[in-house]
């Protein structure tokens, strides 16, 4: 079984949590329109003023989503 890769994007401030919502429209049409596969798209308030947006991919196909679309980070999803 392969690893699943979550790459995320930082959004901070008083706006953090609509442009989170908005950046995940955004990853879902890069995999739509280049007919990738992901496990997941979506956001999570951690903070008052820090939201995430987030994608889960497979390692495999990691690099391509990261080369393209350039996240603060990633992490080994559960």
């Amino acid at each position: 079984m392969s690893r699943k890769i979550k790459l995320i994007w930082d959004f901070k401030g008083p706006e953090g949590l609509e442009t989170a919502k908005h950046h995940c429209i955004h990853l879902k049409e890069f995999a739509e329109i280049d007919n990738l596969t992901y496990h997941e798209v979506n956001h999570e308030q951690l903070h008052e003023f820090h939201v995430i947006a987030f994608i889960t991919v497979d390692e495999a196909d990691m690099k391509t989503f990261r080369d393209a679309l350039k996240p603060h980070r990633g992490v080994l999803a559960n």
